[in-house]
């Protein structure tokens, strides 16, 4: 799967994908991550990106013509998506959906922004990672590619991993132990050490509606709220009154 990212801060982003899971992935031929220095599209030995926006104000823009250059060179994978707050925001089903495709890219922005012919006539779309304010698109690069590179089939080593993680039925993950089976008192619960493989997912998904339940309710409304069997599942293993 190819994914391009276009940056003035492109080591960022190429260091970042090029370590732990992302690495291992692009070494395989699983991911191709190819990151883009805007500055290489520029016309002046001062290689600009950027200028001040008309009509005045705080700040400057990055320019069009670099952007539209860098792109038009690259022939990026389709969508190229414009990182900022106007976009659909990154859940985990998003990231399931773009790890489905064939490829994406991601345009960075910085300053106060981005001509805004690049966003409406040279981007796909707009995807946001939440509703704060970050000095540039390249953190939010990174958690897209961390978020849809590890779902991207062959990445994890186990394909079973990430249909376990939180997000992933709408419900957070269950309580998670390894060795030793007692530390500083404090036990791992005996029914993971039972070998009952049955009785092992109950409890998993139990611990995971019922740590949904305390923690994120907001979830549990979106799926319509507990069923009959999840409420007698949480109230076998003592999670529900």
């Amino acid at each position: 799967m190819r994914i391009d990212v276009f940056s003035i801060f492109p080591t960022m982003v190429s260091e970042f994908a090029g370590q732990s899971l992302l690495g291992r992935a692009s070494q395989r031929g699983l991911l191709d991550i190819r990151v883009h220095d805007l500055r290489e599209h520029t016309t002046d030995v001062h290689r600009t990106v950027d200028d001040t926006p008309f009509g005045g104000g705080a700040g400057m823009v990055l320019r069009a013509e670099p952007i539209f250059a860098s792109v038009e060179a690259a022939q990026p994978p389709r969508p190229l998506f414009l990182l900022g707050p106007g976009g659909r925001r990154l859940d985990q089903d998003l990231a399931q959906e773009l790890a489905d495709g064939g490829g994406f890219s991601m345009l960075c922005g910085r300053y106060e922004g981005v001509d805004d012919r690049v966003r409406t006539e040279l981007c796909d779309g707009e995807l946001s990672i939440g509703d704060y304010v970050l000095g540039g698109g390249e953190v939010a690069a990174m958690v897209v590619l961390e978020a849809v590179g590890r779902l991207v089939p062959g990445v994890m080593g186990n394909a079973a991993s990430a249909g376990d993680e939180s997000f992933s039925h709408g419900l957070l993950e269950y309580p998670q132990f390894t060795k030793p089976a007692v530390f500083r008192g404090m036990e791992v619960p005996e029914v993971l050490r039972s070998g009952d493989h049955g009785r092992i997912e109950r409890w998993r998904r139990a611990h995971a509606l019922g740590r949904t339940l305390a923690a994120r309710p907001d979830l549990i409304e979106q799926r319509g709220g507990l069923t009959g069997p999840e409420s007698a599942l949480l109230f076998e293993f003592g999670l529900l009154d």
